[in-house]
């Protein structure tokens, strides 16, 4: 077993995090804000002397500045389409909103989310109608080019739902290693279908569990994944309870030993149990706990 950690730009503890046995990679969630250039975000990262998975957002749609309720309008990093009126959600999907105009990349609410949005949000809209314009950002333009001038050629790449997404990267990076990011009904789909066993899969849960049409149905869309790729990563929503509290919830224990008991070999920690340095480190320990069961390797 392995595990993929999310490292903040500036955090104090990233060499306890890539000493630790289970580590294999690091991961950078670029929406997460720099101050130098980021050829020297990435140059200090590559000095960990692990391999930096950098994730590019593509076609997931977050936030772009503050928005404020009751009378809301949120812009957004794609210009959409959508019927509307339609449901938008937030936080995680705990929150939702009602869009009832769309004008390119705004969305506009009726009351709008009952709190301040802030910029890097992510907001599903899970809807058939639902068309986004365009694919990767000018973020992960430039951090593709930031890293080609470094030699680092290790991208995750969020909602592939096609072919066409990884083309679209490797027309940039010829030598791109690609972990694609699944996270939406479509992403399935091209699972089902199109998946040519040319990049490691990854079952992307935070968004995929909102995506998919019934809430149980995230069972079928992670047992699929894995059983395509026996090399695929599960991550997000993994052990999130340590965020808060180093003893964790029950259900995050059972959860990891469902996904080790189906063939998960490598887990990815993702933003909010990574922000200290007690609550990643106390992940990796329980991580290595359930390893050394042996029930599952």
């Amino acid at each position: 077993m392995t595990a993929i950690v999310t490292v903040p730009p500036y955090a104090p503890f990233i060499k306890d995090v890539v000493r630790h046995p289970l580590v294999t990679g690091l991961r950078l969630n670029t929406v997460m804000p720099v101050k130098e250039s980021l050829d020297d975000v990435l140059k200090r990262l590559q000095d960990y002397e692990k391999p930096v998975w950098i994730d590019l957002k593509g076609r997931q749609l977050r936030t772009v500045g503050y928005w404020t309720p009751p009378f809301t309008e949120v812009r957004i990093s794609h210009p959409i389409t959508v019927k509307t009126p339609v449901t938008a959600y937030f936080g995680n999907g705990r929150e939702s909103a009602t869009v009832v105009a769309v004008d390119g990349d705004r969305l506009i609410f009726l009351e709008g989310p009952q709190r301040t949005v802030g910029p890097g949000e992510s907001i599903n809209i899970v809807d058939s109608s639902l068309s986004i314009d365009g694919y990767l950002t000018k973020m992960d333009l430039a951090y593709v080019a930031a890293a080609a001038k470094l030699g680092m050629h290790q991208f995750m790449l969020s909602f592939v739902e096609s072919a066409q997404d990884l083309t679209q990267l490797r027309g940039l990076d010829k030598d791109a290693t690609i972990i694609a990011k699944i996270e939406s009904q479509k992403g399935l789909q091209y699972v089902k279908t199109a998946y040519a066993q040319d990049v490691t899969l990854m079952a992307a849960r935070g968004d995929l569990y909102i995506e998919v049409a019934r809430p149980h149905h995230i069972l079928d869309a992670v047992e699929s994944i894995v059983q395509k790729d026996p090399h695929a990563v599960a991550a997000s929503r993994i052990l999130a309870s340590m965020a808060q509290s180093a003893e964790p919830d029950c259900q995050d224990i059972t959860d990891v030993a469902y996904l080790m008991a189906i063939g998960y070999k490598t887990f990815m920690l993702g933003d909010e149990v990574c922000l200290r340095r007690e609550s990643v480190m106390g992940a990796l320990h329980l991580l290595d706990a359930l390893v050394s069961r042996k029930k599952y390797v």
